[in-house]
């Protein structure tokens, strides 16, 4: 005799189910839903998300979530007509499900046969919480963020879009992490609105059997907050990798730590001047406690390098260090390359900066690397590129007043905070705590892909350790 499988062995079935397990029934055919199908449920309970106010929500759809099942957020959709317009994101709703059928349409999974008697209206004005989720997670799973309320942070539009392209249809939405579909009905508020620079947008995902990639489907104005309405100011030099720790030689770092710098454009650094600063915030680094004058704390905290002279191409990486080595003495000579030159270890910095053998931290708090485009640094002054890497450390005071190292908009950094637009301009601060590890005796190559026609990393960089030698 066989056995009847039984969701919920030993218990009494509950007489709602949560949406994790409403989809998981679907099985590519169409369900009618009975008490069985249902593992003893009869009905579901969620807050509603879909806002037809905006005229950006599907025509005829009601849309809710839930997290009732190890506290996942899952949606459903449900074909209710005319009807759906009767309800408002937040109001918290029971629909018995039973007689219903469970089934896609247009790719959307979603009830049809929910009739508005079978709705009761629990509660109004309820809060929902709303994820940051990047695009890549969503591409990767597209069904489990099916019909839920989510932010796509730091969005911008693909570079082949005019100035001026309006939001009516499909735009494609890049966040550093992959591309989805931003979809805008005729009949939105803004369809006719131009499209900004960067912005953080909240809607509801929905996967289309006629594209390849989720839509994102904000469903009025209030779900775009604009972070700018025009591209940022280019960043001429950005940093894509360095070498902080020389292993294997009789003489340690001293005079072998290198930045490598990748120009985006033309420069001539007698009319355009750069500086990098390097900080180093071992607790025995001086002045110790937390940097009063940020980048410009100077002693054994930060150390400024100059870079005044010279030229280099668009496309050219532009080596800043001491010896022209690849690995320390004794190996491969890369002069060859585009060089700016500082004797770290015995002269002081341009500026600020006490001579020591390590130009890079390469153990315990962090490390870090700026870029200004500019020799005149202040505890003010604003970064066009920067990077934090390791632990942690004495790196940011709330003060009054609020002292620390200064950071910029980059694929790591953000001068607003994306989940609540407060300001965080400093490292370690609000949002901005990512940093990259340590990679040992290793050259740190950093990658990514940094868009000279917006200013934003379409890919964020990432550490990639390359393991170097004396040949």
């Amino acid at each position: 005799m066989g056995c009847k499988k039984d969701k919920y062995p030993g218990g009494v079935p509950y007489n709602y189910i949560a949406m994790l397990d409403l989809r998981g029934i679907y099985d590519g055919a169409d369900k009618v839903l009975t008490k069985e199908t249902l593992f003893g449920g009869e009905k579901i309970a969620g807050v509603v998300i879909s806002d037809h106010r905006g005229g950006n929500s599907p025509a005829n759809l009601l849309i809710l979530q839930d997290a009732r099942r190890l506290n996942l957020i899952r949606g459903i959709a449900i074909d209710l007509g005319a009807n759906a317009d009767d309800y408002v994101p937040g109001d918290s709703l029971e629909i018995d499900i039973v007689g219903a059928t469970l089934t896609k349409a247009a790719g959307i999974l979603q009830l049809k046969g929910v009739e508005p008697a079978d709705i009761k209206l629990v509660s109004a004005g309820n809060n929902i919480a709303v994820p940051i989720v990047k695009s890549n997670a969503i591409i990767a799973y597209p069904d489990q963020y099916e019909s839920t309320l989510l932010t796509v942070a730091k969005g911008i539009f693909d570079a082949s879009y005019p100035s001026g392209t309006r939001y009516l249809g499909n735009k494609i939405l890049k966040d550093g992490h992959g591309n989805l579909l931003l979809h805008t009905e005729p009949t939105a508020s803004f369809a006719n609105d131009s499209l900004p620079f960067l912005s953080n947008f909240t809607g509801i995902i929905l996967n289309f059997n006629t594209d390849t990639v989720p839509q994102l489907w904000p469903r009025s104005a209030a779900d775009i907050t604009i972070l700018a309405l025009t591209p940022p100011k280019l960043s001429g030099l950005i940093i894509t990798g360095y070498l902080a720790d020389v292993g294997g030689t009789s003489v340690g770092d001293s005079s072998y730590e290198y930045v490598q710098l990748l120009a985006t454009r033309n420069i001539d650094f007698t009319q355009n001047p750069f500086s990098m600063v390097t900080t180093n915030n071992a607790g025995a680094a001086t002045p110790t406690g937390f940097p009063t004058n940020g980048w410009a704390t100077g002693g054994l905290r930060t150390y400024k390098i100059n870079i005044n002279s010279g030229t280099i191409a668009k496309g050219q990486y532009l080596y800043v260090g001491s010896n022209k080595n690849i690995y320390g003495p004794g190996s491969t000579n890369i002069s060859a390359a585009k060089w700016f030159s500082k004797p770290y270890a015995s002269t002081p910095g341009d500026g600020f900066g006490s001579a020591a053998t390590n130009l890079l931290a390469n153990s315990g708090n962090a490390g870090g690397i700026a870029i200004f485009d500019q020799t005149t640094v202040t505890a003010d002054s604003i970064p066009v590129d920067v990077m934090f890497y390791g632990g942690n450390g004495s790196l940011y005071s709330p003060g009054p007043p609020a002292r620390g190292y200064r950071i910029t908009n980059t694929d790591f950094y953000d001068i607003k905070n994306p989940a609540n637009q407060s300001l965080q301009p400093y490292f370690a601060m609000g949002s901005n705590t990512a940093k990259l590890g340590f990679a040992g005796a290793n050259y740190s190559k950093l990658g990514g892909t940094y868009s000279i026609l917006t200013g934003r990393w379409s890919t964020a960089r990432t550490l990639t350790q390359v393991p170097l030698t004396l040949s």
